[in-house]
Formats: structure tokens, C-alpha cells, sequence
């Protein structure tokens, strides 16, 4: 959420930065809420001092027996008293009002950002490996999928309708074996802190880290009101929630391993062959809390860490800085890796690294002391995938398809897949 007093003091810098997000103007809207709730303080403030002066004044009245003046007073404590019950609703009102506004607010980018009106204003900023050059047409996951007899969409179709999938053995494992080896690269190499949190969360927590109210549909909730967890961002960045942390344990560093969900509300008729874009499915998620002056620094190296993980693996990528009107609704600054999948002939997204500033920690209320200094600063958060599991599981399958339909396994991921060195095509004997 944003600072509402910098707003105050810069409402034409909000609205600029709305443009580049190819956002409507908001800033008169905001300071109109703002003034609203501000003079209605005022008047709560007023009719106290005012009560305050009456009650005085009908001490005085008593000590000199002027039983009208007291009569009088009392009738106009008592209509302060009416009103000022009255006006606290109508305060809580202005305040959910203003809230409302700014809780629709997407953040501020950086000026650094280039500005542009989608994905083709994106920004390479580097490209390492080199796409492998078959003798073959290369074929896509979901046919690999098929040929191996380890990937099903019709059967999971049934079970639970569309976007979702069902591996078997060797794929099924090698998915597994995927989000274990990330998992050990950030705790033994990067120095994260590995945690398994609730996949279910409040309306606190998700409103906390700006995925309510905006982007309610496009979550799954529960019918006793939780919501199923679009990315562990979500419980790992309320760790430190309504927390006041000294300065001296920061960077905080923490990942997950988990399954996610997600509605795909706005992408009706995007990637809907296999299983690039799937209601459920499993990622690695890095999230870092950080001082104001380190957190761009910790941008760097968190998207290090997730290209190394598609270094480990011998995966071409590129890694591209999102233009404005690209950028997620909380970030500030974000850098995409983009995978090469030769089944497409393109990069696609496979891990999405943001700082966010005080954006998020606003609504979390967490705020960091120096030692030595009385001064409370608002943490900043950042957050990136590392990577997505499923995505990385696309990108293994055509990157190592062999002409005889076999998928070679990456040396790095032989060891969890107990020596295995690649998977063959077979159909596979029913077992029920």
C-alpha cells in the first residue's frame, strides 16, 4: 500500500506513475477520501474539547446553584455524546473508504524501469547457454508426455475438469526430484532458510501481501473462508508480520517448497495444451525481508540464484527487466527468466524475481529499528520464484528429448532420481 502522505505531497508523480502503468488517474479520488476522513477527525476532535469544556462548566454551574445553566449543559454533553457515537462509525466508514482506494493502488515503479504497453517492451538484459540444435523436430511436453505414457490430462479431467494433470512413475518422480533440488540449492548454497507453511491463509495474511482486494478471482477459497494459497509469497512473507525487527538480522531469507492454486480466471484460452498454466501445480518460492538501503542489492542476487538454478541444470535462458505496464500490481523492479523451450521455439516465463519496497510491509505492519536509534522504518520485502517446478519440468522434457522419444535426465538431478540417466517411452501396465 502506499504512503498516503507521500501522496499528499506528490499527487502528479502518482498519476504519472499510473500512466505508465497504463492506469486511469487516481490521485484526486484519493486526496478527496483522504480530506473527507481528515475533516471528519477534526469535527470528532472538536465536539470532544467542546464536551470536555461543557463538563467543566457544569462543575462551575453547580457551585453556584444555577440550576438552568446546568440543565442546559447537560442537554448539550449529552447531544455531543449522540453525536460523537454516531460519528464513529461514520469515521470507521471514511476510514474503510480511503483504505478501499489505496488498497486498489498498484506500487510505484522505480525510474529505472522502461516504459511500455505490454510483454514486447520488456527488456533482455542478458542470455546465457545456447539453445540446442536437433536433428529432429523437437516435440512439445505434453506429446513427450503422452509418448511416454506417464503424462494424463483425460483422466485428470474427470476427476477434476480442466488445467489439470496427472504424472506416473519416472515423470511423477523426476517432478519430485525437480522441487527437492531447488529446495537443497537455496537452503545449502544461497542461505535460505527452508520452511514449510500453511497452504491455507486468512483474509489478513493475502490482503497483506496485495493479492486481496484486487485479485480475488483469481483465488480459490474454502467454504470455511480461507484461501488456498496462490504462492508461498503469501505465507512467507507474513512470517514477520505486525513484527519490529532489529536492523542487525536483516536480510531475512526464507523458502518453500509447495503446491500452489490458482483460478487462471484471466487466462480463458492461454496455454491450454499441458501443463504450462495448470490450477494447481508446485514451485519454489524465495522471499527476502530487507533494509531500505540493501533491498535493490538483494534483487540481484535473489535472480542470481534462480538463474543458477537453470545453470545447475544446463538450461538455456534469458533474463529480461518487466517494462511498466508489465510489472505485477506490488513490484517496483522485476526481472523475468525466460526458459527455452524448443517444443515452442521460445522463452517462457519460468521464474519472475521482484522488489516491492515498504509496499507490502505497510500492509503487514513490519518495521525495522537500528541499534542505537529510537527511528521505526517500514522493512522492505522482495519475492521470486526459484523456479517454477512444473515449468522446469516443461523445459527438461524438450531441452533433453532424445530422437527415440527418451528424456535424458540433467546430471545434476541423477542423483535424486536414484542414477537414473533417462526416461524411456513405454506403455505403462495399469496397476487397477
Amino acid at each position: 500500500m502506499l504512503d498516503i502522505k507521500w501522496i499528499r505531497e506528490n499527487p502528479a508523480a502518482l498519476d504519472n506513475a499510473l500512466a505508465k502503468r497504463n492506469a486511469e488517474p487516481r490521485s484526486s479520488a484519493v486526496l478527496l477520501a483522504d480530506q473527507k476522513r481528515r475533516d471528519h477527525i477534526t469535527r470528532m476532535q472538536e465536539a470532544r474539547e467542546r464536551r470536555n469544556v461543557a463538563s467543566n462548566e457544569i462543575r462551575k454551574a453547580m457551585v453556584v446553584s444555577d440550576v438552568t445553566r446546568v440543565e442546559e449543559l447537560k442537554t448539550e454533553v449529552s447531544k455531543l455524546n449522540s453525536w460523537l457515537i454516531k460519528a464513529q462509525d461514520e469515521g470507521r466508514q471514511l476510514n474503510n473508504a480511503l483504505e478501499g482506494i489505496l488498497s486498489c493502488l498498484p506500487n510505484i515503479p522505480l525510474e529505472d524501469i522502461p516504459v511500455g504497453n505490454d510483454e514486447n517492451d520488456n527488456v533482455e538484459i542478458r542470455k546465457i547457454g545456447t539453445p540446442r540444435i536437433f536433428d529432429f523436430t523437437p516435440k512439445e511436453h505434453y506429446e513427450l508426455g503422452a509418448q511416454l505414457g506417464e503424462m494424463d490430462f483425460e483422466q485428470a479431467a474427470r476427476i477434476s475438469g480442466a488445467r489439470f494433470s496427472i504424472l506416473f512413475d519416472e515423470l511423477a518422480h523426476l517432478e519430485r526430484a525437480i522441487g527437492q533440488f531447488m529446495i537443497d540449492m537455496h537452503t545449502q548454497e544461497h542461505g535460505y532458510r527452508e520452511v514449510s507453511p500453511p497452504l491455507l491463509v486468512r483474509d489478513d495474511a493475502i490482503y497483506g501481501t496485495a493479492q486481496l482486494p484486487k485479485f480475488a478471482e483469481d483465488l480459490f477459497r474454502t467454504t470455511a473462508g480461507h484461501w488456498l494459497i496462490p504462492t508461498a509469497e503469501v505465507p512467507l512473507t507474513n512470517l514477520v508480520r505486525e513484527k519490529i525487527l532489529n536492523a542487525d538480522v536483516l536480510p531475512l531469507r526464507f523458502t518453500a517448497f509447495t503446491p500452489c492454486f490458482r483460478s487462471e480466471v484471466g487466462s480463458a484460452g492461454r496455454d491450454t495444451h499441458g501443463i504450462l498454466r495448470q490450477h494447481q501445480f508446485w514451485k519454489v518460492e524465495m522471499v527476502s525481508i530487507t533494509s531500505a538501503d540493501s533491498a535493490l542489492d538483494e534483487l540481484e542476487r535473489m535472480t542470481r540464484c534462480a538463474e543458477k538454478i537453470l545453470e545447475r541444470l544446463e538450461l538455456p535462458f534469458r533474463t529480461v527487466v518487466l517494462c511498466t505496464a508489465d510489472m505485477g500490481f506490488s513490484a517496483r523492479k522485476t526481472y523475468d527468466i525466460e526458459v527455452w523451450m524448443p517444443g515452442q521455439g521460445g522463452y517462457r516465463e519460468i521464474s519472475s524475481c521482484s522488489v516491492c519496497g515498504d509496499f507490502q510491509a505497510r500492509r503487514i505492519n513490519t518495521r525495522y529499528r537500528r541499534t542505537g536509534e529510537k527511528a521505526l522504518k517500514f522493512v522492505h520485502t522482495l519475492n521470486g520464484s526459484g523456479t517454477a517446478v512444473g515449468r522446469c519440468l516443461i523445459a527438461i522434457m524438450e531441452n533433453y528429448q532424445l530422437a527415440d522419444g527418451q528424456i535424458a535426465i540433467p546430471k545434476a538431478l541423477q542423483t535424486y532420481m536414484g542414477g537414473l540417466k533417462s526416461i524411456e517411452p513405454r506403455i505403462k501396465n495399469m496397476r487397477y
